[in-house]
């Protein structure tokens, strides 16, 4: 974010100021001893506000460019000065054209936050002002003047800077406070729908709890307990779960099937008919497996693999061991190993 006016307009002022002062200087040609020195000052002034004012470039100048600025301002001085008499008769006018361009040329190189190459040249101009016409010339020739231009610059260019930064963190903090908002919303939506499926399973069986006095036959203690792992499922399983794949989920725990679903957010980033195939798949493989054991887990985000989906079966040594009639530690066997891919192939 940028705060300001806009940096076409701030150029354009400056090349016409920058072109005002050498006018100026060939208005007074004559005034000089020499005028080949002053042309050269102007052509080397003319080449720095041109190269400093080139678009497309970073709004911090560069260091080299900075310090060219500086030379040149310091080479103005040494080429112009020598030129004048300090002490001519109805004063220099307009001859010093040169103290208004080096603080031009510094004011720009301060814009461009080059805020101590610019103090520097501004400094150039008031020791070489002093050794060569005496403290008196501070104000005459106009260096005072020049040195506010650079002192404003350098106050304003802080203060946007600073509006800018601030601007930036109020931004941050409006989307930081924004996205905190989406989640608490998100997270109170997914509560609501939690609380609704387990509402929709489980008042059925509270209500025929609540009938028989507590009084359950067996099939119902069982249906129970399959009832509670499909609760288990709404929180563990989030997107794991749809229709289908709950169907298919208590179908199999009613075949005698253990079912252990774990979305640990895999499955968050994949669009609807992605996810839909996935479950689809999910939904099949738990219908058709007759392993006795089903584990189903989601990949990370940035695996190719959206779900991986494990059935085991007790292998005769494992089934023994249940029975204590083996030592053995052998693993159940692996019935079904299946990895759904993130993406149709």
């Amino acid at each position: 974010m940028r705060i300001g006016v806009p940096r076409a307009l701030i150029v354009t002022m400056a090349a016409i100021f920058s072109a005002y002062h050498i006018v100026l200087g060939l208005y007074t040609i004559d005034v000089p001893a020499n005028p080949i020195p002053v042309l050269a000052a102007m052509a080397l002034y003319a080449g720095a506000t041109t190269v400093s004012l080139l678009p497309g470039q970073p709004e911090r100048m560069p260091t080299s460019m900075a310090i060219a600025n500086v030379l040149v301002c310091i080479a103005m001085a040494l080429l112009i000065a020598p030129q004048l008499d300090p002490a001519r008769e109805g004063g220099l006018g307009y001859a010093t054209w040169y103290v208004a361009a080096i603080g031009t040329l510094m004011t720009i190189t301060s814009t461009r936050r080059r805020h101590l190459f610019a103090w520097i040249g501004i400094a150039a101009l008031v020791v070489h002002t002093i050794v060569w016409g005496g403290p008196g010339l501070l104000l005459g020739i106009g260096v005072i003047g020049s040195a506010a231009w650079v002192a404003v610059s350098h106050i304003l260019s802080r203060a946007l800077l600073k509006a800018s930064a601030d601007a930036a963190r109020f931004a941050r903090a409006e989307r930081e406070a924004t996205d905190w908002q989406a989640a608490q919303e998100a997270h109170l939506y997914e509560r609501q729908f939690r609380l609704g499926q387990t509402s929709t399973m489980a008042v059925p069986m509270l209500r025929a709890i609540e009938q028989s006095g507590g009084e359950l036959t067996e099939e119902q203690r069982q249906e129970c307990l399959h009832l509670e792992g499909a609760i288990r499922d709404e929180i563990r399983g989030r997107r794991l779960l749809d229709d289908e794949v709950r169907r298919e989920v208590m179908a199999a725990r009613r075949r005698g099937v253990t079912v252990t679903l774990f979305d640990e957010g895999g499955l968050d980033e994949l669009d609807d008919p992605s996810l839909a195939r996935v479950l689809g798949t999910l939904a099949e493989a738990i219908r058709s497996t007759s392993a006795t054991r089903v584990i189903a887990r989601t990949a990370p985000p940035d695996s190719d693999i959206a779900v991986t989906v494990v059935g085991l079966t007790p292998s005769a040594t494992a089934r023994a061991r249940e029975l204590g009639e083996s030592d053995d530690d052998d693993d159940d066997s692996v019935d079904l190993w299946l990895e759904i891919p993130r993406t149709s192939r």
